[in-house]
């Protein structure tokens, strides 16, 4: 079974508290998995940011929403308690709760209603499946999803010079040579028997990695993977990184990931990824910080 949307998680929730008596949110969520059959990985699935399981936080928010609608209460910190007016909406309710059901209540109404410059009030979507953190970070993985691919596209269009500087630059920017201008250099002119470029690997240049940039529309195939090995032993280098703007053969990350010296295969999508997370051919443009209820502050 898949993991249940927090509408589907209503019912069952307020049926576990129909005795009356305080429930954990711990102990809701632990009972609420089993109800529903969830595999391990069910249970263990974080959300995008990492910081929360995903049904963890639909429970959360299934719990929220009840709460608004006045069917739930939270006597303590953690916990929650089944009020009469949940006790009535089981009675009354279908056998699946959801948004439209609320409704009913002005609380819960006016709780949803969201105004737009004073020209009214935008009704609830009854069919919203996701939490509003799913939301929030599905429409930002969207977005990134599309600066990953103009970044991508970007450097492709760019010279073989421009993008043997760019790689220089984004290992400078990860922090290797220490955060160092001068710990990277661009060998250019075709590469020095394969090699692109060289960057220390720590502040005092104890060890050099040596790259190989290649600006790739198709797939780098293990050919070109044992050329760059062959110039990393012709230089007795213990560790190389061969980024590219195409991909890489199933054959090529194969054969890289059992030689010695020690290689790293980056392929484009990964380069553009780590281009946005370093803040390199890109800059931030709007911040925008989520919160959540600090409980212990209310407590009294």
């Amino acid at each position: 079974m898949s993991i249940p949307d927090f509408q589907s998680i209503m019912r069952p929730l307020l049926e576990l508290a129909a005795d009356g008596k305080e429930h954990s949110i711990s102990e809701v969520t632990e009972n609420l998995a089993q109800r529903f059959k969830l595999t391990e990985e069910e249970r263990t699935t974080l959300l995008p940011s990492g910081r929360q399981t995903r049904f963890r936080n639909r429970t959360a928010w299934a719990k929220s929403y009840l709460t608004q609608a006045g069917a739930l209460e939270s006597p303590r910190r953690s916990f929650l308690r089944i009020t009469e007016r949940g006790l009535r909406l089981l009675k009354d309710a279908p056998a699946r709760i959801t948004i439209k059901e609320l409704e009913q209540f002005p609380e819960f109404v006016q709780f949803r209603s969201t105004k737009h410059d004073g020209e009214g009030v935008q009704p609830p979507d009854p069919g919203e499946k996701q939490t509003p953190e799913e939301m929030l970070e599905s429409a930002y993985q969207r977005f990134r999803g599309e600066l990953a691919k103009d970044v991508l596209s970007r450097v492709k269009k760019a010279s073989p010079a421009f993008f043997e500087r760019l790689v220089v630059q984004l290992l400078l920017k990860m922090g290797y040579g220490g955060s160092r201008k001068e710990a990277g250099e661009v060998i250019g002119k075709g590469g020095d028997e394969g090699i692109d470029g060289i960057i220390n690997e720590d502040r005092l240049g104890l060890d050099v990695i040596y790259l190989q940039a290649k600006r790739w529309e198709g797939s780098v195939g293990r050919p070109e993977i044992q050329k760059f090995v062959g110039a990393l032993q012709g230089k007795r280098a213990k560790k190389g990184v061969f980024i590219t703007t195409g991909n890489f053969s199933a054959e090529a990350r194969e054969f890289g990931k059992h030689m010695d010296p020690r290689v790293v295969l980056i392929d484009g999508d990964q380069l553009s990824e780590l281009m946005i997370d370093w803040n390199v051919g890109v800059s931030p443009i709007d911040m925008y910080e989520t919160k959540q209820i600090d409980s212990d502050y209310f407590e009294e």
